[in-house]
Formats: structure tokens, C-alpha cells, sequence
């Protein structure tokens, strides 16, 4: 088994890991998901040192890739409306010349299993599906939606030595997303 370290990759389903798995209908059938802003961060910490991320998941749509191209993933990493998990992670492995090993996964229900049994380091939402439980080795404290993104994050880069902030270089990565006045001008 491979240490945290030597993860070049995470993987994860939407619904379910970076969301609680609930989606607000609109009249006209667009669907609303609300992100764990800790997650979020997470994300951006991991596209700002390095560690790249694939999104694999059965969710489609614009607002998916704008969410997700904003925190830092490739569009061409992610694989939406995906039916089959497993070989859509070993197309991104086979295009990329990634090994299995090297990813870690994180998924909460039955057709992340496959996947999950492919990698190095598979993780899990603590309410993930009792079958998802089982096939892991890995399960977080917190439920989807609710920072085990954040814990798969910090876990890998913790393990890397790259768990540290800056707040310029985010700044340059991804621009300043508080408006607020600056308070230090204000005197």
C-alpha cells in the first residue's frame, strides 16, 4: 500500500463527497448543489501544490465544470455523466501515465465501488453506503458534504510537506474572491 505521500492524484464523486447527496429541482430541471466551502478551499490548496484532481461522477452539466474549473480542475479531468467509474479512471490512468496506486478516491455509494477497489489509497464519507464502507480503507469522521474532502486533502499534503498558505500565491492562482473593503485601510 502506498503512503500518503506518493498520492499524485485525487479522485472523487460530487454528490455524495463534496456535497450531502441533496439536489435542489428547479421548474425548469436544473439542479442546485450547495459545496462545503472548507472542501472548496481544499481543492484549491491542492491545485495550487500541485496535486491534481479528477472529478468522476454520474452529474453533468455547466454549472458542474464552471464549480469545479474555478477551484482548479482541468475540464478535460473531469467525467461527467459517467456510467462506469472504473474505466473512466483507467482511461484518465491510461491517457496521463498514472498508476492506479498513485491516486487515492474518495466515494459514498455503489458505483464508486469499482473504482475504488483500484487505487492506492480509497476513502470514504462517514455516511457513505454500508457496501461503500466495507470496500474501503479509509473512512473519514465527517459526512459528504461536510469536509471529508478536506480531510483526503490535508491527509496528502500534510504527508508531502506542502500543507501551508499563501495567501499571494492563491491570490495569483485564483484572484480575491472577498469583496469586502480592506480593513486595515479603514484605519
Amino acid at each position: 500500500m502506498p503512503n500518503w505521500k506518493d498520492i499524485q492524484v485525487l479522485a472523487l464523486d460530487i454528490d455524495g463527497v463534496m456535497t450531502k447527496g441533496e439536489l435542489l429541482a428547479l421548474p425548469d430541471g436544473t439542479l442546485l448543489r450547495i459545496y462545503n466551502a472548507k472542501d472548496t478551499f481544499a481543492l484549491r490548496m491542492a491545485s495550487m501544490k500541485g496535486l491534481r484532481v479528477v472529478i468522476i461522477t454520474g452529474a453533468r452539466g455547466e454549472a458542474v465544470v464552471r464549480r469545479f474549473t474555478g477551484l482548479g480542475v482541468k475540464e478535460e479531468d473531469m467525467y461527467l455523466n459517467s456510467r462506469d467509474k472504473a474505466s473512466d479512471l483507467k482511461r484518465f490512468c491510461s491517457s496521463n501515465n498514472v498508476r492506479p496506486e498513485q491516486i487515492a478516491y474518495i466515494g459514498d455509494d455503489l458505483p464508486d465501488i469499482p473504482a475504488l477497489k483500484l487505487v492506492g489509497k480509497s476513502v470514504a464519507p462517514a455516511d457513505a453506503v454500508p457496501e461503500v464502507q466495507e470496500a474501503v480503507k479509509y473512512i473519514t469522521e465527517e459526512n459528504g458534504g461536510e469536509g471529508c474532502v478536506r480531510w483526503t486533502v490535508e491527509k496528502i499534503l500534510k504527508a508531502k510537506g506542502l500543507w501551508s498558505f499563501d495567501g499571494h500565491k492563491y491570490e495569483e492562482a485564483f484572484g480575491v474572491c472577498d469583496s469586502s473593503p480592506d480593513r486595515a485601510s479603514n484605519g
